[in-house]
């Protein structure tokens, strides 16, 4: 049976890009040797590094004014890396709070320097994203996140902002058009849309790096890393690869113009069941869904045993809602085909006549 996965992260990858890994696993490029084990000093790696960067820069409209960076540490590692290298001593930082991971980073930059939380939606359960706020032009960076996995909300329209925009991606990075002129740094873990876990993703602007004046480790200074390709210590090898495979697909598909629309057709099917459906109800305000994650509550809770062996026996996988919100959570990224979305959509049509 086939089997369609809405895990929330690590998610989904596309069929051919695990099964091209797969092969180079047990022989890269020919080499008899295992992508696990090449020198990533040696030219076929270098080679797909710069492959990478490329695709990055292509896809995303990224030019040289930017540093394309390979990391480790995952985005929460970014959370503490942002602010240690572009807010000074002194300064102030503006953050709006929609979210668990909003959150963390607003508590990772307090280490830093002022934070001054200028909108929350927190006494919500973080069901809406906030609007209409102040931006302070005295503020060293504006931070975002993009899109919150937990809690099924997305921002669709980014703030005209005074300073740099500072944006957690993790979740829907490359999954539609964005315009790189409102940034000044993005960071996103690649585990949901263009990549495995292990590789994190960082576009910073260049005059930003080493804004803070901050003397820092090594290993946290933007600086090694750009000077040094993202090879100032040993990358990680295996999981750029896969990015830089997970990239080609996504070119190949229309690239963000052409995923948005794919993504946005997944969406639609989904919330407009959800909204039609009498024992389903959805979490987020409808202007502020996640074309990303959906989350939806039952009306009929004591029916939650009976609905999730009905989805399990047609090979969805992965659709329990988060602690914090409950209920169901789809997560439909770049790589989950229309029909996985459908098949799960006609569970809840045969669910809801057979208990409607």
């Amino acid at each position: 049976m086939k089997k369609y996965n809405f895990s929330p992260g690590p998610g989904i990858l596309p069929q051919s890009v695990i099964e091209e890994a797969a092969k180079n696993v047990l022989d890269f490029n020919g080499s008899s040797l295992s992508i696990l084990e090449v020198s990533h000093r040696g030219k076929d790696f270098i080679a797909v590094a710069a492959e990478a960067e490329q695709l990055v820069r292509e896809i995303g409209g990224i030019d040289d004014r930017y540093a394309v960076l390979f990391l480790g540490g995952g985005a929460s590692s970014q959370f503490a890396m942002a602010p240690m290298n572009l807010l000074a001593d002194g300064e102030k930082a503006a953050y709006v709070d929609t979210g668990t991971w909003a959150n963390k980073a607003i508590k990772e930059a307090k280490l830093f320097g002022n934070v001054e939380v200028l909108a929350s939606s927190k006494d919500s359960n973080y069901s809406f994203i906030p609007k209409g706020y102040e931006i302070p032009s005295d503020a060293a960076y504006l931070h975002l996140t993009s899109n919150n996995t937990i809690f099924g909300t997305q921002l669709h329209e980014f703030p005209q902002s005074p300073v740099p925009i500072v944006c957690d991606m993790s979740s829907d990075m490359f999954s539609r058009p964005f315009d790189i002129e409102q940034f000044g740094l993005i960071y996103a873990g690649a585990q949901k849309n263009i990549g495995p876990a292990g590789v994190t993703l960082v576009i910073v602007r260049k005059d930003l790096i080493g804004r803070s004046g901050r003397k820092l480790p090594s290993m946290f200074d933007y600086r090694n890393h750009a000077d040094n390709d993202s090879m100032y210590n040993t990358p990680p090898v295996l999981p750029i690869y896969v990015m830089m495979l997970t990239l080609r697909w996504l070119k190949a598909n229309g690239g963000l113009t052409g995923i948005q629309k794919m993504n946005e057709e997944k969406a639609a099917i989904l919330y407009d069941e959800i909204d039609a459906n009498p024992l389903f109800t959805g979490t987020a305000a409808k202007e502020d869904r996640s074309l990303m994650n959906v989350c939806f509550l039952p009306t009929k809770p004591e029916l939650d045993e009976e609905f999730q062996k009905m989805v399990k026996a047609a090979g969805v996988d992965n659709i329990k809602g988060h602690r914090s919100v409950g209920g169901y959570r789809a997560s439909i990224y770049n790589a989950m085909p229309k029909e996985g979305v459908q098949v799960l959509v006609d569970v809840m049509r045969e669910f809801a006549k057979q208990n409607g």
